[in-house]
């Protein structure tokens, strides 16, 4: 796309956006052979050289009240000190609220290595969801997206998943953001498998919601996500694996009451 250049380092590439000061996506294979080997993490954080045009700086997070939070985590880059060095560019940070950076998201950061080593090998690309009008923090007025995204297969086994999360503080289970991989890539205008050819995404597609969403989402767009309470998903619709509703360009709005026979609200 015309707003992004790709990066390439040791253990990950990225899109980065120059608009937004961030990167779209950043992506990168874990195995459970690369986890658990020692490297310090690093803490000091640089300016990517390779991004042309320049990245987000120290000056931009100051006092914003934001962290540094990692798309590709730190923890995923211990294999190598240049690895780890690497994940530290400001192109991998993008600002979060710290009770989502050192909550939910780390919480998810855990449960994808948990998967690497149970199913080896994984590919994983993340990213925040930029869109026009978002708030900015600091000089090089870097975006602060409102939700993030973070999509996985494990090849082996064919296998995948999507969690798309809300930039807040979160006290409910990770099984409460779960979207389909399709969801995702239509909310993005990607393709972030595009390696995968359709019939082995479909065979990923394992959950009720999932499919459910993927199958209304032939011919239609995601316009909007609205998130609901733990509360509100339990009392409106007696169903607890999914806090949201979705609303696409026809006017249907997807929710954890649709069923598989196609009723829709």
């Amino acid at each position: 796309l015309p707003e992004e250049q790709i990066i390439s380092h040791t253990a990950y590439l990225l899109s980065y956006n120059e608009e937004h000061e961030q990167a779209n996506w950043v992506a990168y294979m874990l195995t459970s052979s690369k986890l658990g080997s020692g490297v310090e993490r690093s803490n000091r954080f640089l300016e990517d050289p390779l991004v042309a045009s320049g990245t987000a700086t120290n000056a931009d997070y100051a006092k914003s009240g934001y962290d540094r939070g990692h798309l590709a985590p730190a923890a995923d880059m211990s294999w190598s000190m240049q690895v780890m060095q690497e994940s530290f560019y400001y192109s991998n940070m993008s600002p979060q609220l710290p009770g989502f950076n050192r909550g939910i998201w780390k919480k998810l950061e855990e449960k994808v290595r948990d998967w690497a080593l149970q199913y080896d090998t994984l590919y994983v690309v993340t990213g925040p969801i930029l869109t026009a009008g978002l708030p900015t923090i600091g000089p090089n007025q870097i975006s602060v997206p409102k939700q993030y995204y973070k999509a996985l297969i494990a090849p082996n086994q064919q296998k995948g998943i999507a969690f798309l999360l809300p930039n807040a503080k979160s006290e409910q289970p990770l099984s409460q953001y779960v979207l389909s991989i399709d969801a995702i890539e239509q909310l993005l205008h990607r393709d972030l498998f595009y390696q995968v050819n359709d019939e082995l995404e479909k065979k990923m597609e394992n959950n009720k919601w999932e499919k459910l969403v993927t199958k209304h989402l032939v011919g239609r767009k995601i316009v909007k996500v609205k998130w609901l309470s733990a509360t509100e998903t339990e009392e409106i619709y007696g169903w607890d694996q999914q806090p949201c509703e979705i609303y696409l360009d026809d006017g249907t709005i997807l929710t954890p009451r649709s069923d598989d026979e196609g009723n829709e609200s």
